[in-house]
């Protein structure tokens, strides 16, 4: 069981409200909006999970897009099944 006896690193899971709110605090001169990581988010650039009506991000993870955002990692995935968004016409 050394499994369960590793010291395990636990993601800092935020809210995209809350980690808006961590990178003014870091800087509060910031350009990067609650708007703009909500975007990341459902654009497929940055991973989420969602829980309940809320997106939740993981804090490293966007500051690692925010030191690299051309890494391949961040780039968004094109996903063939993916739902068809707004009016199509139906011929």
């Amino acid at each position: 069981m050394e499994l369960f006896n590793q010291p395990r690193k636990i993601p800092r899971m935020r809210t995209v409200k809350e980690a808006a709110q961590e990178i003014k605090q870091l800087d509060a001169n910031t350009a990067v909006t609650e708007t703009h990581i909500r975007r990341l988010a459902l654009s497929g650039v940055l991973p989420r999970v969602k829980a309940g009506k809320k997106y939740l991000i993981n804090l490293d993870t966007l500051f690692e897009y925010l030191e690299n955002p051309t890494a391949e990692k961040f780039q968004p995935k094109q996903d063939d099944n993916a739902a068809v968004r707004g009016i199509r016409k139906i011929m």
